[in-house]
């Protein structure tokens, strides 16, 4: 028997992890959290911080990007910390020194963010059974904020990035009344052939005056705030369209996760597409920052199919800091 195996019969088998569980063992072996957690701390101490101008003088800018500030705070000097890459991309992560941003540096220019879901059949990425798991996931969240979100008749729902449309047949399921908008082509398509998918339009909500006026009970964002270059800008706009008492439902990866502390480059929150990453201390001051008044944040918890023991050290591991796999919010408009 190879290395490899023996590791697997030792890490799996014996310690009841599923086979599938690469994104289960930084919680869930013993150790393995607090290694982690300390292995990022003394990263982040030893990467230095630079000016603007060193930054600049070290790094490469495509043609379709451009340096930036903090896209939360404004602050100009960066801590250069990861540079993911895989076979067809690679990029720059920073963290911002003064509120703890992680975000793409250089990053996309905005007029250009199209360029990234033009291309290719990106629809195909959001069906099939990822799209079956993620419907699932969609219903669970939704309960677990209670009635704000589980009951839709006679409400208005915006879905912002809807992609091929699977949450805006599970709000059609509920009763709502569903809009989406979305940048890439195929996506809208697809939408618009599934239930509750003939309000999905290309472009943004500017672009459609039934959305442009507002009014929106429930806006959702699932999976889209990592992919915002102006997420301040974005999310205030969002602000602006909800009714008074309306909530603002976000679904995000979680820069404070033990998957990201643990596989740093390899964590499967660097996508091509990704570009701001927040975590539960940063979020909070994106939507203040926005004009929202309350906000709820839930912990979400990897993995199935544990023995108890383990089931309880992932609790654990989640529940210090909010260090789940990803961040789920819902934020209530004045």
């Amino acid at each position: 028997m190879n290395a490899r195996a023996v590791a697997r019969r030792v890490l799996v088998e014996r310690t009841g992890l599923v086979p599938a569980g690469a994104n289960v063992r930084p919680y869930a072996l013993p150790g393995a959290a607090r290694a982690a957690e300390l292995r990022w701390r003394w990263m982040l101490r030893r990467r230095p911080v630079v000016s603007a101008e060193d930054y600049a003088a070290s790094v490469d800018v495509g043609e379709i990007e451009e340096l930036l500030a903090c896209p939360l705070c404004g602050e100009d000097r960066v801590q250069p910390l990861l540079r993911p890459a895989r076979k067809r991309w690679s990029y720059h992560v920073v963290r911002c020194p003064a509120c703890g941003l992680l975000y793409r540096n250089p990053g996309i220019r905005p007029e250009r963010l199209g360029d990234l879901y033009g291309k290719g059949d990106y629809s195909r990425f959001l069906t099939g059974g990822y799209g079956r798991r993620r419907q699932a996931e969609y219903r669970r969240i939704l309960d677990a904020f209670g009635p704000a979100l589980r009951e839709g008749r006679g409400r208005r729902l915006l879905d912002y990035g809807c992609g091929a449309g699977l949450f805006l047949e599970v709000a059609y399921e509920r009763g709502f009344d569903a809009y989406g908008v979305d940048l890439s082509p195929d996506s809208v398509a697809a939408a618009r052939r599934r239930p509750g998918g003939g309000k999905a339009y290309l472009g943004a909500p500017a672009d459609v005056p039934e959305i442009a006026a507002g009014g929106f009970d429930v806006i959702t964002l699932w999976s889209v705030l990592a992919h915002l270059p102006r997420p301040v800008d974005d999310v205030t706009m969002l602000r602006r369209l909800l009714a008074p008492g309306g909530v603002l439902l976000i679904h995000t990866v979680n820069a404070n996760s033990l998957l990201l502390k643990a596989y740093r480059e390899r964590w499967g929150g660097f996508t091509p597409n990704h570009l701001v990453f927040f975590s539960a201390r940063t979020l909070p001051l994106l939507l203040r920052r926005a004009g929202f008044a309350g906000v709820e944040l839930r912990p979400m918890y990897p993995g199935s199919g544990l023995r108890p023991r383990h089931e309880r050290r992932v609790q654990g591991a989640v529940e210090r800091g909010n260090q789940g796999p990803m961040l789920d919010a819902v934020a209530s408009a004045p």
